[in-house]
């Protein structure tokens, strides 16, 4: 019902009732959560979009799930873990990794407790994970050489052995937590999208793309807000869809995405190639 690589207008559950089943790759959003943000004042319902989700996303595919909790009198909601649960229990996602999205900038203190500074990136697959690019740019301390043993054989039947130094990558994997700066200016610079409440860090869209899909792959974003998940989608060669219920944030990130298109020309094409090794080695670009 929808062509793809285009944001629509939509409620997130509504939006994706009309789409095929066992149709998409990978799905990176950040819902709405309690009432820290407005968004316009749109409610949602939650059990309604998380079994689209199920329905919708391929056998291997993936489900990145950036949440937070709403403080109320002093205390975490525990809305999160009720979510993660009801994905794993009532709909039959695995749950494949429980991420920190942890935020480098400004935090909010609080009188009797230690300041947030996280968000959980739940990654929820359906079935084992078809594609799985781990990151390799977490920089090494000790491992950046190694030792190799070899022998040689002598005529009288000794053996002579002789170490050679092997220069190995100086980045190892990442681990689970991976840190943003955060505000505006280090989460995007586009300028349509400061009328955003919540904008996701391009980085970390682009960081999740690049693990869990490969080029050509269908991402979507079914709380598309400023179209961050399509815009990096776009960018790094995958196909993409997004929905999202406020007519203003549909147009910011339509907007985005017009103004990527030389982005997407002049450094898609390096992604592509760099990526067809299957796996990421080394530091790469941040947009």
């Amino acid at each position: 019902m929808y062509e793809i690589n285009n944001i629509y207008k939509a409620d997130a559950a509504k939006g994706m009732k009309k789409l095929k089943d066992n149709t998409i790759y990978l799905t990176v959003t950040s819902p709405p959560y309690g009432e820290i943000r407005t968004y316009n004042g749109f409610k949602w319902d939650f059990k309604a979009t998380a079994k689209q989700l199920y329905r919708v996303t391929k056998s291997g595919g993936v489900v990145v799930w950036v949440v937070a909790d709403q403080v109320i009198d002093g205390s975490e909601s525990g809305e999160s873990f009720r979510q993660a649960l009801f994905f794993k229990d009532q709909c039959g996602f695995r749950l494949h990794d429980t991420m920190i999205y942890q935020k480098n900038g400004i935090s909010h203190p609080s009188t009797n407790r230690y300041s947030q500074c996280f968000e959980y990136m739940f990654i929820f697959s359906k079935g084992r994970p078809k594609t799985v690019n781990i990151l390799k740019d977490r920089p090494l301390k000790w491992n950046a050489v190694t030792w190799k043993k070899s022998g040689i054989r002598n005529r009288d039947g000794s053996i002579e052995y002789k170490y050679d130094l092997k220069q190995t990558s100086p980045y190892g994997q990442r681990l689970n937590i991976w840190i943003y700066n955060v505000g505006f200016q280090h989460t995007t610079k586009d300028k349509v999208a400061k009328d955003h409440p919540a904008l996701m860090p391009e980085s970390l869209a682009q960081d999740h793309i690049l693990s869990w899909s490969n080029p050509g792959d269908l991402i979507l974003d079914p709380f598309s807000g400023g179209g961050t998940t399509c815009k990096m989608a776009k960018i790094l060669g995958r196909k993409y869809l997004g929905f999202d219920i406020s007519q203003e944030y549909v147009d910011i990130g339509r907007q985005r995405l017009q103004d990527s298109v030389s982005l997407h020309d002049t450094q898609n094409r390096w992604f592509c190639n760099f990526l067809a090794k299957k796996e990421t080695n080394g530091k790469y670009g941040q947009f």
